[in-house]
C-alpha cells in the first residue's frame, strides 16, 4: 500500500470517528428516546389484547372421484379436467360466507362479552360470564343490530343497564324481562351466592353478516403438503375457547353439507328403482293372471316328458334371450329417464354390462353434484362452473351414444338368438300349439320376474349405501391452541420499540443537521478558510463579561484565554520583535469580539505587562457597559478634537489592571474620522508606550471601518462564533484573506462546545478536588 492510499485510509477513519463523535454528543437524547419507547412498549403490552392461535387439521376424502376410463386420456390435454376433488375448491367452500354465517349464527358469535379488569375491558367467552343472558328479540332483527350496553351489578338481586357512554338505561332485577333497543332480555345469575357487586360486563352486538365477513378474512386455510389432501385451518382470536368452537363447528357444518350433497345421488337412484319396481310389479301381476287364465281356459296342467325334453334342449338359448332382452329393457328405461329428466342425476349401478357406460354415469353424477354445490357460493358465469357444465354436457352425450351403441349390439345378438330359436322350433313342429303359446307367456313372465328380483336387490344395496354415507372431511386434529399468545409478540414489540427509540431521535438529529447551516467547530472551517487558527474559546458558564482568572486555577474559560494569550504572543513574535498591536474583529455583531478583546487584554495584564485596550467599534460601543465604566472622553473625542492629547482619553481600570480608551460619543461619520490620521497617532503612541495594544474593531460585514484600519495592525484576530455564524457567511473572511485586506489574519473560534465535539478540553488537567459521583459525571 502506497502513502497516498494510507493517507486516504486514515482520512476515512478520522471522518468516521468524527461522525461518531458528533452523534455521541446526543446520547442523552437517544437514551431519552429509548426510555420513552420502552415505556410505551411496556404500557402497550400491559393493556394490549392478546390473541391466541387455534388450528385444526382435516383430510379431504376424494377416493370416489377418480376419472372415467373413456375421458381420462383427455386430461393430459387439459380437457375434461377437474373431476378429481380440487383442494383449492374445498378451501373456498370452507371459507364461504354462507358456511361461516351458519357457524356464527349457531354459536351466537356476533354477540361478544367483555369483563372490566382494572381500567380496560377483556373479552371472554359467553360461558365465562357470571350471568345467563337470554334475548327474546326476533333473530332476524337481533342479527342486524349494531349496539352495545353494560351490565353493572348493584346487589344480589338487582342490576343496572348502561349504554356505551355509561348513561343508565334501566334498572332491573335478575330473572325479570328488561326492554331496550336490543329488544327484551332476561338476565339470571349462574351462582346466586357468588355475585360480585359493582362488576361491569360489556355486551356488544354486531351485525351477523359483518361478523361472518370478518371471520372469513381471519380464517386461514393452508395445505399441509402439496402431495396430500391435508388441510390446516387456523384462526387467531383473543378468546381461545371461542376460536376452537368456531373451527370445530365449521368442519362439522362442512361435513354435514358434503354428506347431504353426496346423498342426493343415492336418493335419486332409490326413487328411480322404486318407480320401476312399481311398474314391473303391475306388469308381472298381469302376466301371472294371464298364465292362470290361459291354463284354465285350455285345461292345461304339467308338461309331459316329451315337452320337458324339448324345453330342456332349448334352455340355454332361452336364458340367453332373457338376458339380452333384460339388458335392452334396462337401456330403454335409462334412455327414457335421461330424455325426460335432463338436469337430474342418472341412475347408476343398475347392472348394465357396458363398464364404460357405468363409469361415465358415475363420473356424470359426481360432476353434477359438485356443480350444484358450487352454485350455492358462485354464479353461473364463474369459470369453474362453465368448465363443469362443459364436462357434464360432454359426458351426457357420451352416455347417450354409449347406450345407443350398446342397445344396437344387444339387438343384433337378440335377433341371432331368436333365429336359432326359430330353427330349433322347426325341429319340434310336432309340439302342440297350446304348448308353444304357454311357452311364450311363461318366457315373458320369466323376463319380468328376473328384472323385478334384480331391482329389489339393487334397492337393498342402495339403501345400505345411503345408510353408511362417509364424511367428506375426516378430522385428523380437532381444534386446539397453545396457551402462549401469538400476538402481540412481546420480544418483537420490545425490539421494535428499542429500534424506534433509537431511530426517531437519530432521524431528528440528522434532519436537524441537514437544515443546520451554522458553524459548530474549527473543523467546519477546514477547506474553506486557509488561515492560521489561534484556538477556540469554550462556552462560558457565567454571564459575566470578564473571566475571573484568580478564582479557580482550572477554570476552563480562564485556561482557554491563557492558551490564547500564549498563541497570540507566539504569532506576534513570528512577525517581528516590535509587533504588539492586535486588532480583533468578526463578521457580524454578537459574535463575542468585545468579550474576546476584554479578556485577552486582561490575560495579557496578568503577566505584569502594560496593556492598552482601544474600543475602535465607535458605531456600537460595548466596553463601557461590560466593565460598568462611566462614559467619559474617548476615541471619538480624540479623533474629532485635535487639541486632546493621548493621555486625555486613556483611563486606567483597576479591576482589570488595564488602560482603556473608550469609544466616547457615537460619531455620525465614523469612517471619515478613523481615516483622518488621528487614529494612527494614537496607535503609534500606544505601540511605543505599551507592551500590548488590543483594538476592538467593528464587524467587517457591518461597516468599512475595520478595513480602513487593517494595514495598521500587526496581527488580526478574526472571531467566528460557533452555533451562530452561517457557513455561507464564511465567504466574507475568505475573500478578505485572499485579497489580503487584513494584515496577518488569524482565526479564533468562540463559544465552542467541547463535549459536543466528543473529547475533553484538557483544561481540567491537574485538578485535585474530590471525585464527583458517577451520576454527575454521566450527566455533566
Amino acid at each position: 500500500m502506497n502513502m497516498t492510499e494510507m493517507d486516504a485510509s486514515k482520512n476515512d477513519k478520522i471522518n468516521l470517528r468524527e461522525v461518531l463523535k458528533k452523534y455521541s454528543y446526543h446520547w442523552k437524547l437517544l437514551l431519552l428516546g429509548i426510555i420513552i419507547a420502552l415505556t410505551c412498549a411496556f404500557l402497550y403490552l400491559r393493556f394490549a389484547t392478546y390473541e391466541y392461535q387455534v388450528s385444526s387439521t382435516i383430510l379431504i376424502n376424494d377416493k370416489d372421484n377418480d376419472s372415467g376410463s373413456e375421458l381420462s386420456v383427455f386430461q393430459d390435454l387439459g380437457l375434461f379436467a377437474g373431476s378429481k376433488t380440487s383442494i383449492e375448491t374445498e378451501k373456498g367452500v370452507l371459507k364461504s360466507k354462507t358456511l361461516i354465517e351458519r357457524v356464527v349464527r349457531d354459536l351466537g358469535a356476533n354477540i361478544t362479552y367483555y369483563i372490566k379488569n382494572d381500567i380496560a375491558f377483556k373479552e371472554v367467552y359467553k360461558d365465562d360470564i357470571p350471568f345467563n343472558i337470554n334475548f327474546f328479540a326476533n333473530e332476524s332483527i337481533l342479527n342486524k343490530l349494531n349496539t352495545s350496553f353494560s351490565i353493572i351489578t348493584k346487589s344480589a338481586t338487582k342490576f343496572v343497564l348502561t349504554d356505551s357512554k355509561g348513561n343508565p338505561i334501566k334498572e332491573g332485577s335478575f330473572g325479570e324481562r328488561v326492554t331496550g333497543e336490543f329488544g327484551e332480555l332476561v338476565i339470571t345469575p349462574i351462582a346466586i351466592d357468588n355475585i360480585e357487586l359493582g362488576k361491569e360486563i360489556l355486551i356488544k352486538i354486531s351485525p351477523l353478516e359483518e361478523v361472518a365477513i370478518a371471520f372469513k378474512q381471519r380464517i386461514k386455510i393452508t395445505v399441509d403438503n402439496l402431495k396430500s389432501n391435508l388441510l390446516i385451518i387456523k384462526l387467531q382470536d383473543p378468546v381461545k375457547l371461542k376460536a376452537r368452537k368456531i373451527l370445530d363447528s365449521l368442519v362439522s357444518y362442512y361435513n354435514r353439507d358434503a354428506v347431504e350433497y353426496k346423498s342426493q345421488i343415492t336418493r335419486n337412484t332409490d326413487k328411480f328403482i322404486n318407480n320401476r319396481i312399481d311398474d314391473i310389479s303391475i306388469e308381472l301381476t298381469s302376466l301371472d293372471q294371464g298364465v292362470e287364465t290361459y291354463k284354465i281356459e285350455n285345461k292345461l296342467s304339467n308338461m309331459d316328458s316329451e315337452a320337458d325334453l324339448v324345453l330342456a334342449s332349448n334352455a340355454t338359448l332361452t336364458k340367453q334371450i332373457v338376458e339380452l332382452t333384460s339388458q335392452i329393457k334396462l337401456i330403454d328405461y335409462v334412455a327414457k329417464y335421461m330424455k325426460t329428466n335432463k338436469d337430474d342425476l342418472i341412475p347408476g349401478n343398475l347392472g348394465i354390462l357396458n363398464e364404460a357406460t357405468s363409469q361415465n354415469t358415475l363420473k356424470y353424477n359426481n360432476l353434477l353434484l359438485d356443480r350444484n354445490r358450487l352454485l350455492k357460493g358462485a354464479n353461473k358465469e364463474n369459470p369453474i362452473i362453465i368448465n363443469l357444465n362443459d364436462q357434464i354436457t360432454s359426458l351426457r352425450e357420451s352416455i347417450d351414444r354409449s347406450l345407443v351403441n350398446t342397445r344396437s349390439s344387444l339387438a343384433i345378438s337378440l335377433n341371432e338368438a331368436k333365429l336359432q330359436e326359430y330353427k330349433l322350433n322347426s325341429k319340434i313342429s310336432a309340439t302342440p300349439k297350446k304348448e308353444r303359446e304357454i311357452k311364450d307367456i311363461q318366457r315373458q313372465q320369466q323376463i319380468i320376474e328376473t328384472l323385478y328380483l334384480y331391482l329389489l336387490q339393487k334397492r337393498e344395496e342402495n339403501s345400505i349405501s345411503l345408510a353408511v354415507s362417509a364424511k367428506y372431511a375426516k378430522i385428523i386434529d380437532k381444534a386446539y391452541g397453545s396457551s402462549v399468545p401469538v400476538a402481540p409478540r412481546k420480544m418483537i414489540v420490545l425490539i421494535a420499540s428499542l429500534l424506534l427509540g433509537i431511530l426517531i431521535p437519530t432521524l431528528f438529529i440528522i434532519v436537524k443537521s441537514l437544515f443546520d447551516n451554522r458553524i459548530h467547530a474549527i473543523e467546519d472551517l477546514e477547506g474553506i478558510i486557509d488561515a492560521p487558527v489561534l484556538g477556540d474559546i469554550p462556552s462560558a458558564k457565567t454571564k459575566k463579561s470578564i473571566i475571573t482568572f484568580e478564582q479557580k486555577r482550572n477554570n476552563t474559560a480562564a485556561e482557554s484565554f491563557r492558551l490564547l494569550r500564549t498563541n497570540v504572543s507566539h504569532a506576534l513574535s513570528n512577525i517581528n520583535k516590535d509587533a504588539n498591536a492586535v486588532f480583533i474583529t468578526s463578521t457580524l455583531r454578537n459574535e463575542g469580539k468585545t468579550f474576546i478583546a476584554i479578556n485577552l487584554a486582561t490575560a495579557m495584564a496578568l503577566l505584569d505587562k502594560k496593556v492598552l485596550l482601544i474600543e475602535a467599534d465607535i458605531r456600537n460601543p460595548k466596553i463601557a457597559d461590560y466593565l460598568k465604566l462611566k462614559k467619559e472622553k474617548g476615541l471619538t473625542d480624540f479623533l474629532t478634537d485635535p487639541s486632546l492629547k493621548e493621555l486625555d482619553v486613556i483611563k486606567h481600570n483597576e479591576r482589570t489592571k488595564l488602560d482603556i480608551v473608550e469609544a466616547g460619543a457615537i460619531a455620525k461619520s465614523p469612517s471619515e474620522f478613523l481615516s483622518n490620521g488621528r487614529f494612527e497617532t494614537l496607535l503609534a503612541y500606544a505601540k511605543n508606550n505599551y507592551d500590548y495594544v488590543i483594538v476592538d474593531t467593528a464587524p467587517v460585514n457591518i461597516a468599512t471601518d475595520t478595513l480602513l484600519l487593517g494595514h495598521q495592525a500587526d496581527l488580526f484576530v478574526y472571531v467566528v462564533r460557533a452555533k451562530f455564524l452561517d457557513k455561507r457567511m464564511l465567504n466574507i473572511p475568505k475573500k478578505i484573506l485572499e485579497n489580503k485586506r487584513l494584515a496577518n489574519m488569524n482565526i479564533l473560534m468562540n463559544d465552542t462546545n467541547y463535549e459536543k465535539r466528543g473529547y475533553d478540553s484538557g483544561y481540567n488537567y491537574g485538578e485535585t478536588g474530590a471525585k464527583k459521583p458517577w451520576w454527575i459525571r454521566i450527566f455533566r
